[in-house]
């Protein structure tokens, strides 16, 4: 027999193509073959994660199950870390008389919430007023006085630190489309002014990153939360705090999350006594 890689001569002789790509061909088919077999014995007997061979062969995932109205459930909320520093008692009481309701869709115009205005200051607006106020080291302004140069910034939602005032945005935690939706669509100008540059509690105004401002949006607790895992029960509860001061509602779906939420901070810090 002669062997598969005979010289050239037997080459240009030869009226079929080369055997050597066949070899190779079936080759690679075995090993392909032998591949998925390890990967489907690794998952049968849970050394590898489910769906690496899905993976693996290009099949897509089936599409997330949705609950009877067609929505996708939340996402799992990660277990919080307990903090005992909360008046849980109050922050159920203030859930507790927050009205549920749908909350309204489309509609919302960023211009009629007028914020950043200059208020109880010559020239300093909310956003520098906030700087001022959140720095950990007094802040540096500008020699007009009406700007803030640099500054100490510690980020609750995420734990990092900022001294330019230009990696950090000024975020209402419950966010002006939220407030909107939640009973804020029927206020008066006036009083949508007065909640986007709101300075008597700084509950409402909050430095943060910029881009944990910009992922969070106009998401609520159901939809985003910060991740800082230690500030979890935090967040809740002053977003709580503020539907709670400016008699917004919650959706269903906002008033259960937050509820599991304290519910939970609740018990992990009562067993932290």
């Amino acid at each position: 027999m002669a062997k598969w890689n005979s010289g050239p001569s037997r080459r240009q002789t030869s009226g079929r193509a080369p055997r050597r790509g066949s070899s190779l061909t079936l080759g690679g088919l075995v090993a392909v073959l032998l591949v998925l077999a390890a990967v489907y014995l690794g998952e049968k007997y849970h050394l590898l994660p489910r769906g690496s061979l899905d993976i693996l062969i290009g099949r897509e995932e089936p599409p997330a199950k949705r609950d009877r109205t067609g929505q996708r459930p939340p996402a799992q909320v990660p277990r919080p870390t307990p903090d005992a520093s909360i008046d849980y008692a109050r922050v159920l009481q203030q859930l507790d008389g927050i009205r549920v309701e749908d909350e309204k869709r489309g509609g919302y115009v960023r211009e009629e919430w007028p914020h950043w205005l200059t208020i109880g200051s010559k020239c300093l607006n909310t956003r520098e007023q906030v700087l001022i106020r959140d720095s950990a080291e007094p802040a540096q302004l500008s020699p007009n006085g009406c700007s803030v140069l640099s500054g100490v910034w510690h980020d609750p939602y995420t734990g990092e630190t900022f001294t330019n005032p230009r990696q950090v945005d000024i975020d209402h935690r419950v966010p002006l489309e939220e407030a909107y939706g939640s009973g804020g669509y029927d206020w008066p100008r006036e009083k949508r002014a007065a909640y986007a540059n709101d300075l008597t509690d700084p509950l409402t105004l909050v430095t943060v990153s910029a881009a944990a401002n910009r992922a969070k949006g106009s998401k609520g607790p159901e939809e985003w939360l910060p991740p800082r895992q230690d500030y979890l029960c935090a967040y809740v509860a002053d977003w709580i705090a503020v539907k709670a001061r400016w008699q917004l509602t919650m959706d269903e779906r906002e008033r259960v999350t937050v509820g599991n939420i304290i519910a939970d901070c609740r018990e992990q810090a009562g067993a932290v006594h």
